[in-house]
């Protein structure tokens, strides 16, 4: 019995000290000053074109493709985006330069922007290159919202034929950093 009646005892003054711990008022007003500032990488586009696909007689040859980008249909994306990177790398193991044309088109298929890329032919090292980073802020970044299709001119310089047998490849590859701003 008096093990009972020491644990209820026990029982009761923890109750009352929990009753005075410290506490303080909430002040949710501090939600109003909230900003956060996420940052996402995604893939962007990307191809990989053999050289026996890029046959012809040794002039140049172009070839075209363009992709739907429907990113920016996104609410989300058209209110918060606050800046957008896009980071490309071009791998050619093909004895022949290119020019690639990266080309942001909106919903009447009219070009907004013009990337160009020059690619150096393939001597026998390694063929990556990196290109700087293109930033879209401000004006630019209000341009880049108008995007409904990313399309690809490949230009192809004169040189050695190609044919069935053609070895390598050129590889594009690209990756865009979208940084949000959202109050």
């Amino acid at each position: 019995m008096k093990h009972s009646f020491s644990n209820k005892i026990s029982s009761l003054f923890l109750l009352v000290f929990l009753l005075f711990s410290c506490s303080s008022d909430l002040d949710f007003n501090q939600a109003k000053d909230l900003k956060l500032e996420p940052a996402y990488v995604a893939n962007l586009a990307y191809f990989d074109v053999p050289a026996n696909k890029l046959t012809n007689s040794g002039g140049n040859q172009i070839i075209f493709d363009s992709r739907d980008f429907d990113i920016f249909k996104k609410q989300f994306f058209r209110d918060y985006l606050s800046k957008a990177e896009f980071d490309v790398e071009i791998e050619n193991n093909i004895q022949r330069s290119f020019v690639v044309n990266m080309l942001f088109l909106n919903s009447k298929n009219q070009v907004l922007i013009t990337k160009t890329f020059s690619v150096p032919a393939y001597t026998g090292t390694s063929n990556v290159i990196k290109y700087p980073t293109e930033v879209f802020e401000n004006q630019r970044l209000e341009l880049l919202k108008q995007t409904e299709q990313i399309g690809f001119i490949v230009l192809m310089a004169s040189g050695t034929p190609l044919d069935q047998s053609s070895l390598g490849n050129l590889k594009f590859r690209s990756s865009a950093t979208a940084y949000f701003t959202i109050q």
